[in-house]
């Protein structure tokens, strides 16, 4: 599984229905089941993004399809980031050169 950390900003519709947010953090770790995916932690946050998700997908292909089914509800924007372990981090360190 890969890790990756999901960046959200309410758009404004999301803002305008702001108290179900945590219904729709519930609603997005039910839809991940269905991508192969887990939701490892939600986080609203202050500044420039409101929410922050960890998730588990098997690959870009399911975290890609999960993150398009949550976009098009309207209620959040997202930028992605590919996370790596340590042990990870150490892998690639010892494959170079």
């Amino acid at each position: 599984m890969a890790t990756y950390i999901v960046l959200g900003q309410f758009t404004e519709q999301g803002i305008r229905n702001v108290k179900d947010t945590t219904k729709r953090a519930q609603a997005l770790n039910d839809l991940a089941k269905k991508f192969g995916a887990t939701v490892t932690a939600t986080y609203w946050t202050i500044g420039q993004y409101d929410v922050v998700a960890m998730i588990d997908a098997p690959d870009d292909v399911a975290l890609t399809g999960l993150l398009l089914s949550l976009g098009a509800a309207g209620n959040v924007r997202t930028q992605t980031l590919r996370a790596f372990s340590a042990d990870q981090v150490g892998q690639i360190l010892g494959k170079m050169q």
